[in-house]
C-alpha cells in the first residue's frame, strides 16, 4: 500500500531550465566581475551553455549540491576561499525566480487530502529548500524536508530516503521517490522505493527509464496515477 511520496525539488517541483538557467548566467557574470573569458571557463566548469542558455544534458549542477558546485568554481576564482564562495552562491541562489512545474498549491492540497506522508529529500542545502518552499506557498504540506546538509548525506546515496522511512516507521515499499534525474532514481531504487520520473529537469524518457517504474511528463499527473493505488486510510506521524 502507498503511504508516502518524497520528492526532489528542483526540476521536479520546480521547472529546472525556467528557474535556473537564467540565474545561472547572471550568478556567473556576477562572480566573474564582468570578466568575459572567465565566464567561460566558470560556465564550461560547471556544464553551462552560454550561447543556449541552458545547462548541458550532463552538467554536474543538474543534481549536484551547491558544496559540489562550488568546489568545481573555485579552482577559477583564487580569490575566494572555498566557504566563502559556497556562502555566496547561496546567497545569489536567494534570488532566483522560483517556476513551478504545474500549479503547486492545489496539488499539494490534493495529495495531503489523500492521507498521504509527504516529504522533499534535495540536494539543495535544507535551508533553501525550505526557503522555496514557503515562497511557493506549499511548505506547510511536506512533513519532512531533507537536504544534502541534513546529516543523511546526498542524492545518489539513499540516505536522505531511508531516513524519511525511519523517521515515519514506514517500509521502502510503502514509498515512492519522484525526481527528474537518474540520480534521484537511482537512490529511490537503492532505498527499494517505487520510483516516477518527471521531464520538467535536463534528462529525457531514454535516460530515465532504466532507473523509473513510470514517466510522467510533470507531477501535474499523480493524482491520476494515484487512482490507480491503494492509499491508507490515515496518515502517518512520527511520535514526538
Amino acid at each position: 500500500m502507498l503511504r508516502a511520496i518524497v520528492f526532489d525539488k528542483d526540476g521536479t517541483l520546480f521547472d529546472f531550465h525556467e528557474t535556473w538557467s537564467g540565474w545561472a548566467a547572471t550568478a556567473l557574470h556576477k562572480l566573474a566581475d564582468g570578466d568575459e573569458a572567465l565566464v567561460a571557463r566558470l560556465s564550461d566548469a560547471i556544464g553551462y551553455d552560454l550561447v543556449l542558455g541552458h545547462f548541458r544534458p550532463d552538467s554536474p549542477a543538474i543534481a549536484g549540491t551547491s558544496a559540489e558546485i562550488a568546489v568545481l568554481l573555485a579552482p577559477y576564482l583564487p580569490a575566494w576561499e572555498e566557504e566563502a564562495l559556497l556562502m555566496e552562491l547561496n546567497a545569489l541562489a536567494r534570488t532566483v525566480t522560483l517556476a513551478e512545474a504545474t500549479p503547486l498549491q492545489p496539488l499539494m492540497a490534493e495529495l495531503s487530502a489523500r492521507n498521504l506522508c509527504l516529504g522533499v529529500a534535495t540536494n539543495d542545502s535544507e535551508e533553501g529548500a525550505r526557503r522555496q518552499l514557503a515562497e511557493a506557498g506549499i511548505a506547510q504540506a511536506f512533513d519532512l524536508v531533507l537536504g544534502y546538509d541534513s546529516g543523511f548525506g546526498a542524492k545518489p546515496d539513499p540516505g536522505m530516503l531511508l531516513a524519511f522511512c525511519d523517521h515515519f516507521t514506514l517500509s521502502p515499499h510503502e514509498v515512492v521517490m519522484v525526481g527528474d534525474s537518474t540520480h534521484d532514481l537511482r537512490a529511490g531504487r537503492a532505498a527499494g522505493m517505487q520510483t516516477i520520473g518527471v521531464l520538467t529537469g535536463v534528462a529525457e524518457t531514454p535516460e530515465l527509464a532504466p532507473h523509473a517504474d513510470l514517466i510522467l511528463q510533470d507531477v501535474g499527473h499523480l493524482p491520476a496515477w494515484l487512482e490507480t493505488q491503494r492509499l491508507p486510510l490515515r496518515r502517518r506521524r512520527a511520535s514526538a
